[in-house]
């Protein structure tokens, strides 16, 4: 029975994706990188807040990404990715199908990982270089070394991290890859405070309260800044923060504030869901 499941779920999946990474996708998407290169060329580049549209991932990162690394070119063309299920729906998954990106999937879902490693080896074709997956729990203990496991040091092009729960601490303890960019993913609902909640290396979504884990946006940029990043966008939502190693095309996409970034009117909302928990234990960021 779990079989027949599996199968009707990859078959779904096949038909659902197939249409992201046609030649006429690929085409709109690489005009859309020259332009973005064109316009940086002459000092002249679009917002990041404008350029954002959805083709793999949850929001619209896809085309905020897409902007970054027109502008800053797509030399090394490397990410990982930590909290990608199948890497599917999935912040990496439309360089990787559009761009010829290669890199590294990590999650812990067994099934989810099944999934990915599966429809990688098939698509876009089977004679391409698919993505490498690693079904793991990711901690502060454990994550240089499952990294270095797969040969994801040094530089890469991005890193992605969204597991709901210790994303702060995760990203603090990396040390043996050196990304341009970062998409972290941000608690919003604890406002404009300074918080992170405590490590714990045994946490699973949802633990002793739904918004209890994770890191505050002030939190999130204190520690960008101290590993050398500046903001530069989010999101519309604004819980997926953006960051570009300094010294990165810093005058053609600018650092921006936390408060630029927190308009949308869900912000305030998801805050009031703060109030129950506001006594709890946090550390400052």
């Amino acid at each position: 029975m779990k079989r027949l499941k599996n199968f009707i779920k990859d078959h779904f999946l096949i038909l659902k994706i197939r249409n992201r990474f046609g030649p006429s996708v690929q085409i709109q998407q690489r005009q859309l990188f020259h332009y973005y290169k064109d316009c940086a060329e002459k000092g002249n580049p679009p917002k990041i807040a404008d350029t954002g549209f959805k083709v793999f991932s949850q929001f619209e990162e896809d085309g905020k990404l897409l902007f970054i690394f027109s502008v800053i070119g797509m030399d090394n063309k490397t990410f990982v990715e930590i909290g990608s299920d199948d890497g599917l729906n999935s912040n990496c998954a439309n360089l990787v199908f559009n761009f010829g990106w290669r890199g590294l999937f990590i999650d812990g879902n067994p099934d989810g990982v099944r999934r990915g490693e599966k429809f990688y080896a098939q698509y876009p074709t089977p004679f391409s270089y698919p993505p490498k997956f690693t079904c793991a729990k990711v901690k502060v203990e454990n994550i240089n070394q499952l990294l270095e496991e797969k040969g994801m040091t040094g530089e890469i092009g991005l890193l992605s991290i969204d597991i709901d729960g210790n994303d702060y601490w995760v990203w603090n303890a990396l040390t043996v890859a050196d990304p341009k960019v970062v998409i972290i993913e941000t608690h919003n609902e604890f406002g404009f405070e300074n918080i992170v909640v405590p490590y714990d290396p045994n946490y699973f979504y949802p633990g002793k309260h739904p918004i209890y884990h994770g890191a505050s946006p002030i939190a999130m940029v204190n520690l960008a800044r101290k590993k050398g990043y500046r903001l530069v966008g989010a999101n519309e939502l604004g819980f997926n923060f953006i960051f570009i190693k300094n010294g990165i095309a810093d005058e053609l996409i600018p650092e921006v504030s936390v408060e630029s970034v927190l308009q949308h009117p869900s912000v305030m909302e998801g805050h009031k869901k703060f109030a129950p928990i506001k006594d709890w234990e946090y550390l400052k960021g």
